[in-house]
């Protein structure tokens, strides 16, 4: 019950101080961590015994991890994947590996961890969560290749170092018998294309169902079953869950969206946005309140060393990735500057990406998912929560300015693209009208004529329609005379949600895309 209250009391300051997010140009995971690291501290925060905060490793994995990964990697464009494969290449998984390389290093000279413990350490701080920056990237004005890049990193990396951690778990936990399993490393060799073959399978299985669930209840339920089913499976096999969810929700994304009812898509995408924001809520109260109890068993010089540690690992994870991304980057545009290539990359746009380095919620569950009895399981999870404190604050609060001080030209090939597709997809509806001259039709090619015209202008069509703006206003009249007419006891509460659903569709049919979309808090 203590930990519920807590939850709750996060939830509220996280709810208040968001609103505050949008206006300074925030990452949300910044206000929660901050939020999270309050309500710990708080006197009057319920101490919680150490056993009633640590879930079982298995648990945390699957419960904060696997939402995430779905939810990252339906909307990463798989063609995009294949066009940046170098720099994705360079920030996934070198960057991930050295920057687990170093903080196993720091870990082995500076706290004596065994090697495993020490790259498990590694692979946990090691990936940055970038979707922690997308909401606010979308702000600035930023190459539009750059935030494809960034947002292609937040899977990838996740991926790689998940891996990573796995194994090393698994090796430290086999040593602790005194030796390696035999059966250990034939296990490894087939975690990734069992993962992957596993995700596959399942995608496909779901795309042949799902439609048979389309407009209830039970196909966003069958959502969530297949999530987390995919990532248990995988855990049965042992193979890896990480690459099996993955293949899942880009499997899914190449075939589910064009069988999904527009009623179905809006409904699943508010409920993952929803869970993906409350499991981020209570991962970063776990975190805290972890660090809380920990700080609370260190006394004297083990405090003061732990800290030593904590700080020496931020600046490793920090120092690796500015110092990689500048190197690739200056190495990048040497090479297509002698090639001749177009879109060369600047100091400019390596400067945000190596600042783009804020950790979030896969660096949480798997601090979460080490076991109780891992080798100074409390240095490692203390140092996991100084990274995520030190890189949401101090590059969280200093993106949105170093972004406007670089100063970078607008790119409008994202609204160009945009504007000729919409043209084409209204020349394709007007030439299904060919052979029809009743009076429907011809209302309906004059919308499209005007559609047209908005299109090639760069705007969205409702956004500049007369008559959707007409529609909009007619439908807030239609909204108080429902309401008054409710009060009044003319209709009884189950007609007055029946219409309000009617208007509600009518008004989102009616309105350009910045309405349907969700923003954090």
């Amino acid at each position: 019950m203590a930990l519920f209250e807590s939850t709750l009391i996060l939830l509220l300051i996280a709810v208040l101080l968001l609103q505050f997010s949008r206006r300074l140009s925030v990452p949300y995971p910044t206000i929660l961590c901050l939020s999270g690291v309050a309500v710990a501290a708080l006197p009057w925060a319920p101490d919680i015994p150490a056993p009633d905060i640590t879930l079982d490793p298995q648990l945390a994995l699957a419960l904060f991890v696997a939402p995430a990964l779905v939810d990252v990697a339906y909307d990463t464009p798989f063609a995009a994947l294949r066009r940046n494969w170098a720099p994705l290449l360079a920030l996934a998984a070198v960057a991930v590996i050295l920057t687990t390389v170093a903080v196993a290093w720091v870990g082995i000279a500076l706290a004596g961890l065994p090697i495993a413990a020490a790259i498990a350490m590694g692979a946990i701080v090691a990936p940055p969560d970038a979707a922690a920056a997308a909401a606010m990237l979308g702000r600035f004005a930023l190459p539009r290749r750059t935030v494809t890049i960034l947002q292609g990193e937040s899977l990838l990396n996740d991926a790689v170092a998940l891996l990573i951690f796995s194994a090393a778990v698994a090796v430290q936990s086999g040593m602790a018998g005194g030796a390696i399993p035999e059966h250990l490393l034939p296990q490894l060799a087939l975690a990734v294309p069992g993962g992957l073959l596993v995700g596959v399978l399942i995608g496909r299985i779901y795309v042949l169902l799902a439609p048979r669930l389309a407009g209830t209840l039970s196909g966003t339920i069958f959502e969530f079953l297949t999530t987390f089913g995919t990532w248990v499976i995988a855990e049965r096999l042992h193979f890896s869950a990480i690459l099996a969810t993955v293949a899942f929700a880009m499997t899914v994304a190449q075939s589910a969206p064009e069988r999904q009812p527009p009623r179905d898509r809006v409904h699943s995408y508010s409920v993952w946005e929803a869970v993906v924001f409350l499991l981020n809520v209570l991962a970063f109260l776990l975190m805290g309140l972890q660090a809380r109890a920990i700080i609370g068993r260190l006394e004297g010089d083990r405090f003061w060393q732990a800290a030593g540690v904590a700080v020496a690992v931020f600046l490793a994870v920090v120092a690796v990735r500015v110092v990689w991304v500048l190197v690739y980057n200056r190495a990048a545009a040497f090479i297509l500057r002698r090639r001749g290539g177009q879109d060369v990359p600047t100091v400019g746009q390596g400067l945000v990406v190596a600042w783009c380095g804020m950790r979030g919620l896969v660096t949480l569950a798997t601090a979460q998912a080490l076991p109780s009895a891992f080798p100074e399981r409390d240095l490692i999870v203390l140092c996991a929560f100084a990274v995520l404190l030190g890189t949401l604050v101090l590059q969280g609060l200093t993106l949105g300015p170093l972004i406007v001080r670089l100063r970078f030209p607008q790119d409008h090939s994202f609204e160009r693209e945009l504007s000729a597709a919409r043209i084409v997809l209204v020349d394709a509806a007007v030439a299904a009208l060919e052979g029809r001259d009743d009076e429907a039709a011809r209302a309906q090619r004059e919308t499209y004529r005007a559609e047209r015209a908005a299109a090639a202008a760069g705007q969205h069509p409702r956004e500049v329609s007369v008559r959707d703006r007409l529609r909009r206003d007619m439908i807030a009249v239609k909204r108080c005379r429902l309401a008054e007419m409710r009060r009044a006891g003319a209709i009884d509460d189950d007609v007055f949600h029946a219409l309000e659903q009617e208007l509600d569709w009518a008004e989102l049919a009616s309105s350009p895309p910045e309405r349907l979309q969700l923003v954090e808090g």
